[in-house]
């Protein structure tokens, strides 16, 4: 008998002996009271980890607990796409062979990413075995599966149907490295000092003017609106009227008496704009 107990070997004989007489399995016409957990799918992108760990052990008491008290428990398996970490990792690895990403086409690109794919998440799965998590493999699901496509597509429809889902216009992060939004939990924020610059429009009427507070004193050449809360007595007298961008209306002047005047009031007011940026200018009592 060996000093020292070696797992090599012996575990991975009961995990797949356990597997083959179907220890793991939950049928869907077993008349038993069910009880099911979903498995949080880990990203493709990379191996489990210490936590992943933890989490499988947790649920794998449970599922065995289950199990042991007569319910027919399934412990669902699976692994994440993660669609913005899968295309970083895919798109570093084409540039080290001397591919552009965009060159390579659609198609070709998906390819890639799948056959990283059946490699990486059997690397999932045997790490899972390795651990002896009860999972149900015959199950195995990957978020891209049209089969899993189909039951997250009819499961929002039906969220829709009932309200819990709405579509409407909302601020994005956009990357523009992968010409694509990505979620919050994916965009690192970063606060940092700036310099606030107060801008005054005057009101087309000539009744006095409105003063607005910015980071971004260069965005005014395209301001189309002025907004304020129609409660709000500082404001109420302000409501339906028109303000000007000065900068826009000293230009139009300029251009209709001398095209070269208003390239030079053009770039005078350019370096307005970047003084004003700078901080050096704005301030409300000015």
């Amino acid at each position: 008998m060996e000093p020292l107990y070696k797992p090599e070997g012996v575990e991975e004989r009961w995990q797949r002996t356990w597997e083959e007489e179907g220890l793991y399995n939950a049928e869907a016409d077993d008349p038993r009271e069910t009880f099911v957990i979903c498995l949080p799918p880990p990203n493709v992108t990379d191996r489990l980890h210490m936590g992943h760990a933890l989490n499988a052990s947790c649920q794998d008491a449970l599922i065995r607990l289950h199990r042991q008290r007569g319910f027919n428990a399934l412990w669902q398996p699976g692994y994440d796409h993660a669609g913005i970490a899968l295309q970083n990792v895919m798109v570093r690895r084409l540039a080290a062979e001397g591919i552009d990403y965009r060159e390579l086409g659609r198609e070709a690109f998906v390819e890639r990413c799948r056959a990283f794919i059946r490699d990486y998440g059997g690397q999932i799965m045997g790490q899972l075995r390795s651990l002896g998590a009860s999972l149900d493999y015959r199950r195995q699901r990957f978020t891209m599966d049209d089969e899993y496509t189909r039951a997250v597509m009819r499961f929002f429809v039906h969220l829709a149907g009932k309200g819990y889902l709405y579509r409407a216009t909302r601020i994005v992060n956009w990357c523009p490295g992968c010409q694509s939004t990505v979620s919050d939990l994916e965009v690192d924020h970063l606060e940092v000092d700036d310099t606030l610059t107060w801008i005054r429009y005057p009101l087309a009427d000539g009744s006095g003017h409105v003063t607005i507070a910015t980071v971004r004193p260069p965005t005014m050449l395209a301001d189309v609106a002025v907004a304020v809360h129609p409660d709000d007595e500082r404001y109420k007298a302000l409501v339906g009227k028109e303000a000007i961008v000065g900068l826009l209306i000293a230009l139009e002047r300029y251009a209709r008496r001398d095209e070269a005047a208003a390239k030079r009031e053009l770039a005078r007011q350019q370096r307005l704009v970047a003084l004003i940026a700078d901080g050096l200018s704005g301030r409300p009592d000015r």
